[in-house]
């Protein structure tokens, strides 16, 4: 086994045990509190995250981590894991299984490997720079369409942009053949199957895209910021994720008005 396959292998093996101990917690009695910015958080999300930076501190020694629970230790390394230990937790918390995990591996700031589990689904995706995304063992490759007019849309956070952003959201509602509101990181799964061709999403931390950015791209999309900017360690970023370079930059045009 290759040094990179050993580290894929690494990679599904920490995902599956933080999704094995988020659905110790799914459907069960939490304790929920709120964050400065209102968004709730809870033992399991904590917990989850403790799991998986225990796996990772055994496993890759000298590696930092970047946690969206726990902070960051290892600044300065230049690996390092991004972990969002539930992806979703207003979906976990009211029973809504596609809440999600979202693991990178970071080089030099940029992701070279990305994990994500949908625990309650019994799925788990992965990607590695240059040699492509699976599931399961299957490559997956977004669907190419390159229309805007008879795309299937995804608007993640709808009612961030509706509030932020009116006229965007206004262009987005008459924008497609199909349009259909969620949260979260399934969708961007969705869209490296070949199922969406478009995910607009709003306000997101490094934790949420830089997974997603990898899986979408290694499987034949494409996707940026809102001005078509490389995605990097930012915040609040609002994302534009695209089956094809051609619906990507009719997205971009719509976003812009």
């Amino acid at each position: 086994m290759s040094d990179s396959e050993a580290d894929i292998e690494d990679l599904r093996d920490i995902a599956r045990a933080g999704a094995a101990t988020a659905l110790r917690y799914f459907r069960g009695g939490l304790g929920v509190e709120f964050k400065a910015d209102e968004s709730p958080v809870t033992q399991a999300d904590r917990g989850v995250e403790a799991e998986m930076r225990r796996l990772i501190g055994e496993r890759f020694p000298g590696h930092g981590i970047f946690g969206e629970e726990h902070g960051i230790e290892g600044a300065d390394a230049q690996a390092m894991w991004v972990v969002d230990p539930i992806d979703g937790t207003r979906s976990f918390i009211s029973g809504h299984p596609l809440f999600g995990l979202l693991l990178a591996h970071l080089v030099n700031g940029a992701p070279r490997l990305a994990a994500l589990a949908m625990p309650a689904l019994d799925e788990i995706y992965t990607a590695e720079r240059g040699k492509g995304s699976f599931c399961d063992g299957t490559q997956l490759f977004t669907s190419g369409y390159q229309t805007l007019a008879g795309s299937t849309l995804y608007i993640n956070e709808g009612e961030k942009i509706w509030r932020a952003r009116p006229e965007v959201f206004a262009r987005l509602m008459n924008a497609g053949q199909t349009r259909r509101f969620a949260y979260d990181c399934y969708p961007y799964a969705l869209l490296a199957m070949g199922h969406v061709d478009l995910v607009i999403d709003y306000d997101l931390q490094p934790y949420d895209y830089l997974t997603v950015a990898l899986l979408v791209e290694e499987a034949g999309g494409v996707m940026t910021d809102w001005q078509g900017g490389h995605l990097h360690m930012g915040e609040n970023v609002a994302t534009v994720a695209a089956a094809s370079p051609e619906l990507h930059a009719a997205a971009l045009d719509l976003l812009k008005g």
